[in-house]
């Protein structure tokens, strides 16, 4: 067994944790055999399809559905009428949250339009095309309004309100005052002001990001079925099937128990795939008709009118002594919500200070209405705003000491015992240590020569989630195991589980036979996000399978006719203390039950409270073209502590996706909107993200520092690559050109602006 020293540091003897196994679902995936959302095919089955406001601001003054309901092949037509009344309630989805009276009027605009693309009437009929005509035979007459479109724009004096009775709530308060700014909270630490006076330099920017999309490749989609018992199943592309459940269940009016979600692999989601769009008014339709409606969003539809992450305003000032320590620190967050509140900036607080530990801080956030699609997660949502803003000034304190920055963070790192501005105190957490290895890395001792030619480094942190798993188990005559777990498998999480339970019962990944279920299948798990899968349904197949092992005892005991404690269980093994010559292994004991008692199962239900944060750092080196403002990106390395590498492959995948998806926000995506507020670049083609030409191979250094809140010591992986890199690309384009950039994309047209005005 490892010392207490050696686990400290992540070194164990684990047996199947931190291999590489084949991953369960692989062939299936690879093959095309594996069903996605827009697989299903039932029997009499009609398509849906939905008509969307073509303005980004407007009244609804009426709606004639009469033509489309007269047109051959239509069976159905509904609006918001159609959808039962919500109160003014708030309902948590793992991941963000949803006022139900809002998540109704997202579905289907009732009274209003508040986007482009906002959903306003949905048809069902006999397929795709039909439908398609259908929806150009509706005619909805408008009022047209002036749109807001940044937090600028939204907070003007005398702008255009999203809702006419919407007031703001400052500090827990309502403050009477109508405005599109719904939310203002203030997180505080020390005295700020006495914390500035104690600073020899201070640094204060102001920074800008646009709204980007999450860029799933499978767009969303939904089949429902409203049986005529009235039980309804809906099949779609979700990170969260129980999640998907509660809010069809609140918007139908039904009881959750009449509702039965079924997840079908997913294409990519990154916090994008929580809220539901198409799956109620699938029900419905399916209700009217008594036939199956299956629903799938264009990628138009999908850029229009799902939850990208929300665009921001950040003003961020830092305070440091001559000798590099810093003393104070105070930012804004101004964060779109889209056209319905939402807490964005929330996370983005909890974050933008937390890789340092300041004495004296304050940050005040602020969730601001606009003219766009309802903000959601996407990958440590808030999160990447904020170090965008906190890392750059960061970088230009290092410039103005001559400080390193990696020694600059070391001497001002957050660690074990670092409080937070938003309240909590670090556990073990592993900042330090990637610092300690980000500086030693290659990349960084390398040398860099060229022509406008940058390094820049950033740090960043995501602070995980918990939330609540369950899973279950069964012990099958050969020795295999089926596991039954409820998390959506986006990244690897079957094969991250099955190899969890493996370790605690002393088997092979590949006797773990795992499948994701259903919402009638197993207990309620909330959603793939947050990077909780791995922490969290870990920690629940980790209790199943002690589960397990311990019915494994009896049984054995049970045979050889002797009492549980005279029966070791070591490595898949068990052994009569009283006589080692009786000897069974795990398969062999499986394959006698029938002799003890009959079938064996597992079973956990978790709400695991030890969640530790995650740390990154990241080290970029750019090439700028002077004469067109093009960057690209020479070299790329990221240093992450994962707690634990449960499949260091599938955790490298991560770090890379995360650092592949930041560098695109750092340097092309956006939402480009005109001035009526309608989207210009609907496509992929004019949305454009990074390929595999645009990239080089990301380099990864993992970090373990044990998580001592799980079994296994994991930390989530998923969501801390993202933080850092746009920070990271800004710092290395300053390197390279000696010009920065406060606005994000840092696209050609904006660096060649930066470098003409420079001259």
């Amino acid at each position: 067994m490892a010392t207490q020293e050696e686990d400290y540091l992540g070194i164990t003897d684990y047996k199947v944790i931190g291999t590489r196994p084949i991953r369960h679902d692989g062939v299936d995936k690879v093959t095309g055999r594996a069903k996605y959302g827009a697989d299903i095919d039932l029997a009499g089955m009609l398509h849906g399809k939905v008509l969307r406001s073509p303005h980004a601001h407007a009244r609804i003054k009426s709606i004639d559905i009469s033509k489309a309901e007269a047109h051959p092949g239509v069976r159905s037509v509904i609006t918001v009428k159609d959808l039962p009344l919500q109160e003014d309630q708030i309902k948590d989805l793992g991941e963000g949250a949803a006022n139900l009276m809002d998540l109704r009027c997202n579905v289907l605009a009732e009274g209003k339009v508040l986007y482009h693309g906002h959903a306003v009437v949905a048809v069902a009929a006999t397929d795709a095309n039909v439908a398609e005509e259908a929806l150009d035979l509706i005619d909805v007459e408008y009022e047209v309004l002036s749109p807001v479109l940044t937090v600028h724009d939204a907070t003007a004096e005398g702008a255009p309100l999203l809702f006419e009775n919407q007031t703001t709530k400052s500090l827990g308060e309502d403050t009477g005052k109508k405005s599109n700014v719904t939310t203002h909270f203030q997180h505080k630490l020390g005295d700020v002001e006495a914390g500035f006076e104690k600073a020899d330099i201070v640094v204060e920017r102001e920074f800008d990001t646009a709204t980007v999309h999450q860029g799933y490749i499978e767009p969303q989609n939904a089949t429902a079925l409203w049986n005529a018992d009235g039980q309804v199943t809906v099949w779609c592309s979700t990170q969260g099937a129980f999640t998907v459940r509660e809010q069809t269940a609140q918007l139908l009016d039904l009881p959750v128990s009449q509702v039965k979600v079924v997840p079908m692999e997913i294409g990519g989601g990154f916090g994008g795939k929580i809220r539901v769009y198409l799956e109620p008014l699938a029900a419905v339709l399916s209700k009217k008709t008594g036939r199956p409606v299956k629903m799938v969003m264009s990628r138009t539809e999908v850029l229009q009118a799902t939850g990208p992450t929300a665009g921001s305003y950040i003003k961020c000032k830092m305070g440091v002594t001559n000798e590099g320590k810093i003393v104070a620190a105070q930012a804004t967050l101004m964060y779109e919500s889209g056209g319905f509140p939402g807490n964005w900036a929330a996370p983005g607080s909890m974050c933008i200070f937390s890789p340092y530990n300041i004495a004296d801080v304050q940050i005040d956030g602020y969730e601001v209405l606009v003219n766009k699609p309802q903000t959601m997660a996407y990958r440590a949502p808030g999160a990447t705003n904020a170090a965008f803003a906190s890392e750059t000034v960061i970088d230009e304190i290092c410039e103005a000491l001559g400080a390193d920055p990696f020694e600059f963070r070391l001497q001002n790192t957050s660690k074990e015992g670092t409080r937070r501005a938003d309240g909590p105190t670090f556990p073990r957490i592993g900042n330090e240590e990637c610092l300690q290895l980000a500086r030693e890395t290659d990349h960084y001792k390398s040398k860099l020569e060229g022509k406008a030619r940058g390094r820049g480094v950033a740090s960043g942190f995501w602070f995980n989630a918990g939330l609540k798993s369950s899973a279950s188990a069964s012990v099958n005559a050969d020795g295999k195991i089926s596991l039954v777990e409820g998390s959506t498998d986006i990244g690897g999480s079957r094969a991250a589980l099955a190899m969890q339970l493996a370790e605690t019962l002393g088997l092979k990944s590949e006797d773990i036979k795992p499948q994701v279920a259903d919402t009638d299948s197993v207990g309620e798990t909330d959603v793939t996000g947050g990077s909780r899968t791995t922490f969290a349904t870990g920690w629940a197949v980790h209790k199943v399978g002690l589960d397990i092992k311990a019915q494994m005892i009896e049984r054995a005991a049970k045979l050889w006719e002797v009492a549980a404690e005279e029966v070791s269980y070591v490595d898949g093994v068990l052994t009569n203390s009283a006589d080692a010559s009786k000897q069974m292994t795990f398969a062999e004991l499986a394959g006698k039950l029938g002799e003890t008692g009959g079938p064996v199962m597992g079973r956990a239900t978790v709400q695991p409270p030890g969640v530790g944060g995650a740390f990154s750092t990241v080290i970029v080196d750019v090439e700028v073209d002077t004469e067109t403002g093009k960057v690209e990106i020479l070299r790329a390395s990221i240093i992450q502590d994962v707690g634990k590498a449960i499949h260091p492959s599938y955790v490298e995948g991560q770090m890379q996706g995360g650092v592949a998806q930041g560098i695109g926000w750092a340097l092309n995506e956006e939402y480009v909107y005109r001035e009526d507020g309608t989207l210009a670049n609907g496509s992929l083609l004019d949305y454009r993200m990074p390929t595999c030409l645009d990239l080089p191979m990301i380099e990864t250094h993992i970090v373990e520092v044990p998580n001592p809140g799980h079994p296994y010591g994991v930390r989530g992986v998923g969501e801390v690559p993202i933080v850092p890199p746009p920070a990271a690309v800004a710092n290395a384009i300053y390197d390279a050109i000696g010009v920065r950039l406060f606005d994000l994309p840092m696209s050609p047209g904006r660096v060649l602006e930066a470098l003409l005005k420079k001259d």
